[in-house]
């Protein structure tokens, strides 16, 4: 594969060719790790940046409808999106449905939009392994927004954070309790909260489970990249595409004002550090999977299983020797 020629094509906006290189990025092979390394430091003097926005929901709260119907009011303003959705892998098999495509067809016709769904290989957290690389690559074919669609598990869908400039948390009407909405971790994350399916008949359950959470919001520790009124919860119709407008305006607006502020680029380099650091763990652990230290894994692992040493004792036996 020749680099330079595919990461000019990237640069070209050419679709296929982007198709390509998030493939690239995703496989295991250490070859191909090599030349998705290379495309990457081709591409990162491009200096092109898009608005990375998190999408984030538990199953059933309508994420794809919301973001076709996103989506489709983005590019009607004259924006190009790419949308990457993680499917979940199956523990048994590996493999991912990827179906995300099916259910936003109207959004995968649109010629100024790109939908690449991605299995999360069991990786936790809500995103793939290496769908940091595929914003970027997104963002070097002049995308202007890029929606990351989490898989939807809930609570500790926290890692899209790290790699979007605003995360979205998706929610149903009537979907708990109101103290649902005072429970940390995710909500702590939350930029914009989105109550869904605010029409018909459970416009009323909406109208209640966003006044709900915009007091639950009022509780949480003001954080410094927030202005005034952020976080914020407001009510959307995907169906009728109704409050997409207002939801983008308040993005916009609060994306503008940390840019102002400074926090835009320090929220970035943060990011590259976080993810400097989750390299440099996934690399250790693959040096586990050398020959030399699966064998003492495996002899280990035997002594343990036949209660001669305790899981403590064999880990540091193998932590110590794999120093040394």
């Amino acid at each position: 594969m020749n680099i330079e020629e595919l990461a000019g094509k990237i640069i070209a906006g050419d679709r296929r060719a982007l198709s390509r290189a998030i493939t690239l990025v995703e496989s295991r092979r250490a070859d191909h790790r090599d030349q998705a390394v290379t495309l990457i430091e081709t591409l990162r003097g491009t200096g092109r940046q898009a608005v990375r926005v998190g999408l984030s929901g538990t199953p059933g709260v309508g994420k794809s409808t919301f973001i076709e119907a996103f989506g489709r009011m983005l590019t009607g303003q004259g924006l190009r999106v790419a949308v990457l959705a993680v499917d979940p892998s199956s523990t048994r098999s590996g493999g991912s449905i990827l179906g995300d495509k099916t259910r936003m067809t109207l959004l995968s016709r649109d010629p100024n939009a790109f939908i690449r769904p991605s299995p999360s290989q069991s990786h936790l957290g809500g995103i793939a392994r290496r769908s940091r690389e595929a914003v970027a690559l997104c963002e070097a074919a002049g995308f202007d927004v890029v929606l990351v669609e989490t898989v939807g598990v809930g609570q500790s869908e926290t890692v899209v954070s790290e790699i979007s400039d605003l995360f979205v948390l998706l929610l149903a009407p009537a979907g708990g309790d109101e103290l649902q909405g005072v429970k940390r971790g995710i909500m702590e994350m939350a930029d914009m909260i989105l109550v869904n399916k605010a029409d018909g008949d459970l416009k009323p359950a909406a109208t209640r489970t966003c006044s709900d959470y915009a007091g639950a919001l009022r509780l949480l520790r003001k954080r410094p990249q927030d202005p005034e009124g952020f976080p914020k919860a407001m009510m959307v119709s995907a169906v009728e595409a109704s409050g997409l407008t207002d939801a983008w305006v308040e993005m916009q607006a609060l994306v503008d004002w940390r840019r102002e502020a400074g926090h835009f680029d320090g929220a970035r380099a943060a990011q590259a550090r976080y993810w400097f650091a989750e390299d440099v763990k996934h690399g250790l652990l693959a040096q586990l999977e050398t020959d030399p230290a699966r064998a003492r894994m495996a002899a280990l692992a035997e002594e343990v299983a036949q209660g001669r040493k305790t899981p403590t004792l064999a880990a540091e036996e193998m932590l110590r020797g794999f120093h040394d």
